[in-house]
């Protein structure tokens, strides 16, 4: 057991019967009235959020899990297939149970959680960057520029980012998975 002093981004824990991830959080001390953490959790199971708020200092059930590496395979249109590369074993999951779907390419190395005491895959982590090839990036007109100006290209996988204007189509940019933001050129 642990309390709500222990909360931090990524936990994971029992909530109403289920397993949840911690997503955010916020320690509140109103000027009046007891302390509280307001906290976003992520079901494992279904992949939706929701608010809660625990009152402070309440008991929460932590759950062990287990980070397994595993390789994506393909996308047949509903699921999304991995493969454990050690002993061939493979998994399918829905896109809601995957934390980026889009910025998935094939062969890349994800990280399946797994409930360490029932043995079961829950959810899909892409790794915090991943580098990913431009498939469609629109010319830039020399000249009709701002200073920091953007604009939009589709990577492979179909996600569309945000890039500078001097991304070419076929040029590998490493990405923020997160919040799918450019985060720089591949060297």
């Amino acid at each position: 057991m642990a309390s709500t002093s222990d909360i931090k981004n990524g936990m994971c824990i029992n909530f109403n019967g289920h397993p949840f991830q911690i997503i955010e959080f916020l320690h509140v001390k109103p000027g009046k009235g007891a302390a509280f953490v307001r906290t976003k959790i992520k079901n494992l199971e279904t992949g939706r959020v929701l608010d809660n708020t625990f009152p402070a200092g309440a008991k929460i059930e932590t759950i062990d899990i287990e980070t397994r590496q595993y390789q994506f395979l393909y996308n047949d249109g509903s699921d999304f297939h991995f493969m454990n590369t050690e002993n061939f074993e493979q998994l399918t999951f829905e896109k809601e149970l995957i934390n980026a779907p889009d910025l998935l390419a094939d062969g890349m190395m994800c990280y399946v959680l797994f409930h360490a005491t029932e043995n079961r895959a829950m959810t899909v982590e892409l790794p915090r960057t991943v580098t990913l090839k431009v498939t469609y990036a629109e010319p830039t007109v020399k000249g009709n520029t701002s200073s920091n100006a953007m604009k939009t290209v589709t990577v492979e996988g179909g996600a569309e980012v945000q890039v500078p204007l001097f991304i070419k189509t076929d040029e590998l940019i490493v990405i923020n998975t997160e919040d799918g933001s450019y985060k720089e050129r591949a060297k």
